[in-house]
């Protein structure tokens, strides 16, 4: 059945043929596809269109620092059933009225082949990826409450997404397929401006690209902007309609670009730029 399925992107999604290879290559290997980059590189996004794609449902799981591996099997609910028993609550006599299912196991047990998104590993604890191998592996666990196995009917499409924010165990990085998601090159970053903005000016696309690296190429910048970011700042200036020359400015006063906080997250980052445009009127003083 995995040799029948395949992406080749979609037309709001523009996806590198090294990420498309990588992605049908998970899906013929039945393989995990540990997606990394930098944040705002559409690693979540690539999940939502795949499952768009080959018309799956989606499954979500963000991670936070306190999930842990068994909230994506079930989690049961002691609390609820002592406090039906005090209250007579016949639902007590069935166990099964307090399991939670997690999203593995709707994942599992969905009617169609699904895509499963287990977004930002990395937030959770060290142990979490091991706590996961033998579910993702084999794609079932035992219910103990219950007495139950949980098989899946057919192995979803798992996509994994991390920010680097520390380092994945070994024993989890050998059962996945790895794909890192580069930051886009001018020509790619077009291509993605020109699904966002149709009706985008040229000249405002060249100029706010040529500001945009800039800006991530500036030595010591704490938080380099993302793609995401970028469509920020782009929206702004169609709607502030700038005039032509507004980012081709020679001005010192205007080092900064404008509407920067669409761009620069952080007061370093601001700063940086501030002193770089006084350094600049220094010069030109000087001269």
């Amino acid at each position: 059945m995995s040799e029948e399925i395949r992406f080749d992107g979609t037309k709001n999604y523009v996806a590198t043929e090294n990420l498309m290879v990588a992605v049908n290559a998970a899906i013929t290997l039945e393989r995990p596809l540990l997606i990394k980059g930098e944040p705002g590189t559409g690693k979540t996004v690539l999940a939502h269109e795949v499952a768009k794609a080959i018309k799956a449902p989606l499954i979500e799981w963000h991670i936070k620092s306190t999930t842990k591996a068994q909230h994506g099997l079930y989690e049961y609910d002691a609390v609820k059933r002592l406090r039906d028993s005090q209250l007579g609550d016949d639902r007590v006599h069935d166990i099964s009225n307090y399991i939670m299912r997690g999203k593995l196991w709707e994942g599992f047990t969905a009617k169609d082949r699904s895509v499963l998104l287990i977004d930002e590993i990395d937030k959770a604890d060290i142990e979490f990826p091991n706590d996961l191998l033998l579910e993702l592996d084999r794609m079932e666990f035992f219910v103990y409450e219950t007495q139950e196995r949980i098989v899946a009917k057919q192995r979803p499409i798992v996509i994994i997404t991390s920010n680097n924010e520390k380092e994945l165990p070994d024993a989890f990085l050998r059962r996945c397929f790895f794909h890192y998601i580069s930051f886009p090159e001018e020509d790619t970053m077009r291509e993605i401006i020109d699904v966002h903005f149709h009706d985008i000016q040229s000249f405002l696309v060249r100029d706010a690209l040529k500001v945009f690296y800039d800006v991530r190429d500036t030595p010591g910048l704490k938080k380099r902007p993302s793609t995401s970011e970028l469509l920020d700042w782009l929206k702004l200036l169609m709607v502030e309609d700038l005039p032509p020359d507004a980012l081709r400015s020679q001005d010192t006063q205007k080092l900064i670009p404008p509407l920067y906080g669409a761009l620069l997250k952080n007061e370093q980052d601001v700063q940086l730029f501030e002193r770089l445009a006084f350094m600049a009127r220094r010069e030109q003083g000087g001269n």
